[in-house]
């Protein structure tokens, strides 16, 4: 029997250990995020074919943001796209630090909700010059007859796997909106295997726009709940492709107006998150702040944007990756 001080010092010893894994990542994360000077916010700003692209924006505190190029594209939708538009860009830094994935919605809303089959992946070393490849769902695989719509990509390195997933929202028929994933391949220019559910809600009602981030071991995914609500939820894993989340059962934004587009980053140096969200019926956009994935708070009066986005995400980068993006496009009425 243990007893006292040896109890103490037993329960302390086991606690440390337990503790460890968290403060090594804590502390490689830190390593990582020292060369950051700043923000880099893709987004696409309207309805319109003329607004359904690629925008540029950037920060150096992650509340004040300048649209880039005077907010006019940084791509041509006409060239990466089989529709012409895209929507809801996501870019990610991979693994090795100098390499970037983006995906986009293949998508002309002006052709209907129910009108797009495709995602279009692209790669880039320098966030300038991109390589694009269309990857549409309904020919890539078989029995997709009643596919109505591809929507929201997003890509994340799964480290069970090896390999870079692609997740993203599909509808068939009349049944409701399910997220899916799949793997990158090597070069990232298409899919590998079959495609499988990621995350299924236990109300078995549709769920898009679906954004994952990793904390302490936990990955979070935030989705919006598809016409039964309108709002953002969360469900949490250990594991990516298990099958087993926690779902929380309150809504995230904090607002009463429809949102969706949730993006989530951190901020550099701090532990600190930010969910900021398109109130898409209101035409604006709301930022939030918070530390633990769970509580938000609004903090829309901190934050500055020169331009007014739609379905977007944010990344850090390094002040060099900066100036090379300044040199090229400029700032907005510069």
């Amino acid at each position: 029997m243990i007893k006292g001080k040896t109890r103490l010092v037993v329960s302390g010893l086991l606690a440390a250990l337990l503790a460890f894994p968290a403060m090594i990542q804590a502390q490689t994360e830190k390593k990582k995020e020292k060369p950051y000077a700043g923000y880099l916010f893709t987004y696409f700003t309207g309805n319109h074919i003329s607004e359904e692209a690629v925008c540029y924006a950037i920060s150096e505190d992650g509340y004040t943001y300048k649209a880039l190029n005077d907010n006019k594209p940084v791509m041509d939708s006409k060239i990466i796209s089989s529709t012409g538009g895209v929507r809801d860009p996501h870019i990610l830094r991979c693994e090795d630090g100098k390499t970037f994935y983006m995906v986009l919605t293949d998508m002309v809303s002006d052709n209907g909700w129910n009108s797009n089959r495709a995602m279009v992946l692209l790669k880039s070393k320098d966030l300038v010059n991109w390589k694009h490849s269309v990857v549409n769902i309904q020919k890539r695989y078989k029995g997709q007859e009643k596919l109505k719509r591809v929507w929201a990509p997003q890509t994340i390195y799964d480290p069970e796997a090896g390999k870079y997933m692609v997740y993203w929202s599909m509808q068939h028929g009349n049944g409701p909106d399910i997220i899916y994933y799949a793997y990158a391949n090597k070069d990232f220019t298409d899919l590998e295997g079959e495609y499988k559910p990621l995350f299924l809600p236990k109300s078995g009602k549709s769920c898009i726009d679906g954004d994952i981030v990793y904390k302490d071991g936990v990955f979070h995914l935030f989705y919006k709940t598809e016409g039964h609500g309108n709002g953002i939820k969360v469900a949490t894993t250990h594991s990516l492709t298990s099958g087993e989340w926690d779902e929380q059962p309150d809504y995230k934004q904090q607002t009463r107006d429809a949102v969706e587009g949730a993006g989530t980053f951190k901020l550099i140096g701090e532990e600190k998150y930010i969910l900021m969200y398109d109130v898409y019926m209101r035409g604006k956009y709301q930022f939030t702040e918070t530390t633990d994935l769970k509580h938000f708070r609004v903090i829309d009066g901190e934050v500055n944007m020169d331009f007014h986005p739609r379905h977007g995400t944010i990344i850090p980068i390094t002040r060099k990756e900066m100036k090379r993006l300044q040199k090229k496009w400029g700032m907005r009425n510069e």
